[in-house]
């Protein structure tokens, strides 16, 4: 790996970072407004503005956006917000300590869809932290277990999560970042949309509501839409999944400093845990790349 390229994934890393601290952000906004808004009513809002706001803004490379490539970002996207709807509603029927385990499962499905549909061969550290990241997230999120229809519903979101990461890290291309992941976000959008066509489109009641959509529409949408489509034009998928296991690590975080959740062991331990896999992920590149420079090094020395 060249200095730039490590620089390229270093920085890919910090920004997938903070979009998780976005998304954790919102778990509480979330909690609220569900039970003031139907489910696809809030979610068809919140992408709807979240794509009229890319498009907008990056109008000229959606025009420059080979067909092909709007075929891959109409697939990826439709992947998302049928995840969006199902966990959304999954959440209804689940608790969220194991909601929000079962959404993290995605951390499980990425290496294992990568295996299987791209014959990706994972290093046996990549495994392990996978381990550690799903052992954390149980640690972060279980108090019991029980599979319901919510549990169900959440578990298929998660697969699609997953498909969803291995999809993005074979097609994003850090050019075509502000084009893909605005065409992703209209398909999400006309997803979403389609879910209110039972009862029509509701919109929100009140003002307090629609701050926390156009938030959640911009930064935890559209903003972060954007980021990760770029990171992952920089970082395996599977490496991707496993950073992107911090955002129940930051929605505690935050529970704790504006939610008045009390910090526990549980916290403590299960956030240890999802940092040591990042750790391990972060590690392992840096690893193989001092090997692979000091190869060269070592040959001209014994030809010398």
């Amino acid at each position: 790996m060249s200095a730039a390229a490590g620089r390229s994934a270093a920085l890919a890393t910090i920004a997938l970072i903070g979009v998780t601290a976005v998304w954790g952000s919102t778990f509480f906004l979330i909690k609220d407004v569900v039970q003031r808004v139907a489910v696809a009513d809030f979610l068809a809002v919140r992408f709807v503005l979240a794509a009229l706001a890319m498009t907008v803004m990056f109008a000229g490379p959606l025009r420059r956006l080979p067909r092909r490539q709007w075929l891959q970002g109409l697939a990826l996207g439709a992947l998302y917000g049928v995840a969006q709807l199902l966990q959304t509603t999954g959440q209804i029927y689940a608790s969220a300590s194991v909601s929000g385990f079962v959404t993290g499962m995605y951390v499980v499905f990425t290496p294992l869809l990568g295996t299987v549909l791209l014959r990706q061969r994972m290093p046996s550290v990549t495994w392990i932290a996978v381990l550690l990241a799903t052992g954390g997230l149980a640690l972060l999120s279980l108090q019991g277990f029980s599979v319901n229809k919510g549990v169900v519903l959440v578990l298929i979101s998660a697969a699609l999560y997953g498909l969803h990461i291995v999809g993005l890290g074979q097609w994003s291309r850090p050019g075509d970042a502000f084009a893909l992941s605005t065409v992703q976000m209209l398909a999400i959008a006309a997803v979403c949309l389609l879910a209110t066509l039972p009862h029509g489109l509701k919109l929100p009641p009140d003002r307090g509501v629609w701050f926390a959509l156009i938030y959640m529409a911009l930064a935890a949408g559209a903003g972060a839409m954007l980021v990760q489509t770029w990171a992952q034009s920089h970082m395996p998928a599977t490496r991707a999944a496993i950073v992107m296991t911090l955002e129940p690590v930051f929605a505690a975080g935050f529970a704790v400093a504006f939610g008045g959740e009390s910090l526990t062991w549980r916290m403590l331990g299960g956030g240890a845990l999802v940092l040591a896999a990042m750790y391990l992920v972060e590690l392992a590149p840096r690893r193989q790349a001092r090997k692979a420079a000091a190869v060269p090094a070592e040959a001209i020395h014994h030809e010398v």
